[in-house]
């Protein structure tokens, strides 16, 4: 069965983007790059990767998934931002914008939607964001890889918004720190 992967930058007081969406002030440079890109193939934009020279075959996913303000972010220059995966963007309030062949727009509950993915063949499922969505898929998530990044916010969107207060324990399963001050943390569900 397929796996569900929350896999984000954070910062160290635990928010994907500030108030504003912002995001920014997470590092795209620096020794974890190459070394987080190697495990993580694909999670970059297919243009962004293209104009790098990354290749985007070989990735540990073949699915992503967005909620609406995450996706958002790279219009109007990027309506089919992950081209090389099957792309599916969680939205009650929006129409798909010119120029996005190839990604799905769904209504439907993110739980059921996971469920069905989870039982077709293929690679992992990577959950991009945002915080919402996680939260919403928070009891589907199966592994969380997070790049918690050397700054903090003080406020914005948490990693898992709005969720109230109900412990879940994970378990480590790799710490790697990175001369950049980033630390690609790694965790399973209990």
């Amino acid at each position: 069965m397929r796996e569900l992967t929350y896999y984000v930058a954070v910062s160290i007081d635990g928010y994907i983007a500030g108030p504003h969406d912002e995001f920014d002030r997470f590092l795209v440079e620096g020794d974890h790059a190459a070394a987080i890109w190697s495990t993580y193939t694909g999670t970059a934009p297919t243009a962004l990767a293209e104009a790098a020279g990354l290749s985007t075959d070989g990735g540990p996913f073949d699915t992503v998934l967005m909620g609406w303000n995450t996706y958002a972010v790279g219009l109007p220059d990027l309506p089919s931002p992950y081209a090389h995966l099957r792309q599916i963007v969680f939205t009650r309030d929006h129409e798909p914008p010119a120029g996005s062949d190839g990604v799905e727009f769904t209504d439907r509950d993110p739980v059921e939607v996971v469920r069905e993915l989870k039982r077709e063949p293929g690679k992992g499922i990577w959950l991009c964001g945002g915080g919402s969505l996680a939260a919403a898929l928070r009891g589907e998530i199966d592994r969380l890889a997070l790049k918690r990044n050397p700054v903090l916010f003080g406020d914005g969107i948490p990693l898992f918004g709005g969720t109230g207060y109900s412990p879940e324990r994970w378990r480590v399963t790799d710490i790697t720190p990175f001369d950049s001050g980033v630390v690609l943390a790694e965790y399973a569900r209990s």
